[in-house]
């Protein structure tokens, strides 16, 4: 399978409407009129998924105080989602995207290298789409670890 193709600053955010944990749908047009950071993660409950996710948490106020509003993408099914946004105390939309369609239009799907190999997956990536709903922020293949910190220090949050 050939990488998806990647957004780059100034693309139209590609738009989606997808379930949350709670099975109620959430699209990308809810945000018009705001800044969204919307984020790609492998698997709920899994390690480094959930330290970015308790990352973003962390920090929601003063994201949110910065007029910025958090998303969160994974493959994983709205019950999944819903039993980690319980366990971790998440406050900010899980969004599911089991048949990767999301995913792949905004090119956080693909080949990537995980323990030396190469393999199919989801692509960490983090976005910031602006109030027009264009791409302001595009970064792939980030860690999950100190992600959120980065991000905010480049937005000045």
């Amino acid at each position: 399978m050939p990488q998806t193709p990647r957004l780059e600053v100034g693309d139209k955010a590609p738009a989606f409407s997808l379930p949350d944990a709670d099975g109620n749908t959430v699209k990308l047009s809810d945000y018009k009129g705001r800044k969204v950071i919307v984020y790609f993660y492998p698997a709920a409950s899994t390690p480094g998924c959930t330290k970015q996710a308790c990352d973003f948490r962390d920090s929601l106020a003063e994201l949110n105080d910065a007029g910025l509003d958090v998303v969160g993408i994974s493959p994983d099914k709205p019950a999944k989602l819903a039993k980690f946004r319980d366990a971790e105390g998440l406050t900010f939309p899980l969004l599911s995207d089991p048949d990767k369609k999301v995913l792949e239009a905004w090119g956080a799907f693909g080949e990537k290298t995980m323990y030396g190999k190469t393999v199919q997956g989801v692509i960490r990536s983090t976005f910031l789409v602006d109030e027009n709903g264009n791409i302001e922020v595009a970064q792939y293949n980030v860690r999950a670890t100190g992600h959120v910190a980065k991000l905010r220090r480049d937005l000045s949050v």
